[in-house]
């Protein structure tokens, strides 16, 4: 592909005026314009105007291989000319979703060995919402129907998945959640956790389950679900005592537990899945991204023997997709998978590179900005605040700082996301010590500039 291409002003023009970006103010990007990314090598990205940026969130959690993989192209290329497409809805299959099914069956927890995909993690995500009820159903408990999750969880922008999720600003465009679906509070102890230890906040807000189940009626929940770590909520690492006490209650009510690893799986918490990382083991999971490093769109909702056998016995579950078990996709899952054990990024990332990064991130509390840096295998967040001792907010409105700080990480040629006033990472599991230098090195003179720009503007108080 050639790299000539329009001038960056054209190409800013021309994207105001015809494409329309996912969570984000129109008006506003048309304002400013756009940055476009025109190529991508292991962690880097290049954009219009040649600038070199370090890709600290992997493109959108899910480029954990890194950019510029040949071998998932030319997998990609032969697949699409022996079979470009097939679907599996009339008792067909393909070669690639058979051993795709086959080697997630092998990674997978527990005996989580039934695979049935979808195109993105808010697909897998409506599959888990029907399947569940399904599932009741077909076990003569119909009423089993409600769907317990968290307030700023993130599974999702369908309907479904968007209900699921505790996003109140989605909630509030759509008519959503829909109904059967309710909320209890996030394990996020640095924003709520109070005179709390952690460990007390975690059996707090893991028992507000029992305590929700117990108000509905247990015979009225068909399941839980959460991420093992908050991805999109801002990188929140729950205390050491919540899963441990949320995988009792299910087991207690008899209320299946789905985990979702869209962002957790495929090696980013230094494990193959994040649950392994917190200690439980789910009834389903939920994954997208980093099965194919983000090269091809594809999802996937890996379920027990439990509740594959109650489906395989009830009436035909009339739910699929067009691109379910896509063949090129599930090819180069398979491909990247390999890439991932083979080459040992999934081992070399827990053991060698997350101690590394953890060391350095952890680093930056000693900023005067920084009140709390949490961090587990390749997703870390920091916590912005005018006054560490008390975990106090700005006095500005939630996000005006974070949003600051990101804007100076970009223009240091960093992408470093903000959620709020926490500022997180998530980078490729490929990303070497140096390059974590560098990361780390970008970060704190960013911090650094939004230090002076709050002392400057005298937004650096307490709300």
């Amino acid at each position: 592909m050639s790299d000539n291409h329009l001038p960056t002003a054209e190409l800013q023009a021309l994207d105001a005026a015809h494409h329309m970006h996912p969570f984000t103010d129109s008006a506003e990007l048309a304002r400013k314009g756009a940055r476009i990314i025109t190529s991508a090598k292991g962690v880097w990205l290049t954009d219009s105007d040649g600038e070199v940026i370090l890709d600290a969130m992997a493109g959108l959690w899910c480029v954990n291989i890194g950019y510029g993989r040949q071998e998932l192209v030319d997998v990609a290329a032969r697949q699409m000319l022996q079979l470009p497409f097939y679907n599996t809805f009339f008792q067909t299959s393909t070669v690639p979703a058979i051993m795709l099914a086959k080697r997630l069956a092998e990674l997978a927890p527990g005996d989580l060995n039934h695979v049935f995909f979808n195109g993105s993690g808010s697909d897998s995500n409506d599959t888990n919402l029907r399947m569940v009820r399904h599932y009741w159903a077909a076990k003569g408990q119909p009423e089993r129907s409600i769907v317990i999750s968290r307030w700023n969880g993130y599974h999702g922008s369908t309907m479904g998945a968007a209900s699921l999720g505790g996003m109140k600003g989605m909630h509030a465009q759509g008519g959503l959640p829909i109904p059967g679906i309710v909320h209890i509070d996030q394990p996020d102890w640095w924003s709520e956790g109070g005179d709390m230890t952690p460990e007390d906040f975690g059996l707090e807000r893991a028992r507000q389950l029992e305590t929700k189940i117990l108000e509905l009626g247990a015979d009225k929940v068909a399941a839980f679900i959460a991420e093992p770590v908050q991805g999109a909520g801002g990188v929140i690492v729950p205390p050491v005592t919540y899963w441990p006490e949320i995988q009792r209650i299910c087991k207690q009510y008899g209320i299946l537990l789905i985990a979702d690893e869209v962002i957790t799986g495929f090696g980013r918490t230094g494990n193959w899945f994040g649950c392994q990382t917190m200690g439980f083991t789910p009834d389903i999971m939920t994954c997208a991204k980093g099965i194919t490093s983000g090269y091809i769109p594809l999802g996937a909702s890996i379920v027990s023997d439990e509740i594959f056998n109650t489906l395989d016995a009830a009436d035909e579950f009339a739910h699929g997709y067009t691109y379910a078990g896509h063949p090129v996709a599930c090819a180069v899952a398979l491909e990247n998978l390999r890439l991932l054990d083979e080459d040992g990024i999934v081992e070399r990332a827990g053991s060698e590179i997350a101690p590394y990064l953890k060391e350095k991130w952890e680093s930056l509390t000693d900023h005067p900005l920084v009140g709390e840096a949490k961090i587990v295998g390749l997703m870390g967040s920091i916590a912005l605040t005018p006054n560490k001792a008390t975990r106090a907010k700005f006095a500005s409105p939630t996000g005006t700082v974070g949003y600051y700080c990101r804007e100076r990480c970009f223009a240091n040629n960093l992408v470093m996301r903000h959620v709020g006033d926490r500022m997180i990472i998530s980078p490729p599991l490929i990303i070497t010590k140096a390059e974590i230098d560098i990361l780390i090195d970008r970060a704190r003179l960013s911090l650094d500039e939004t230090l002076a720009y709050l002392n400057a503007e005298g937004l650096n108080v307490s709300a």
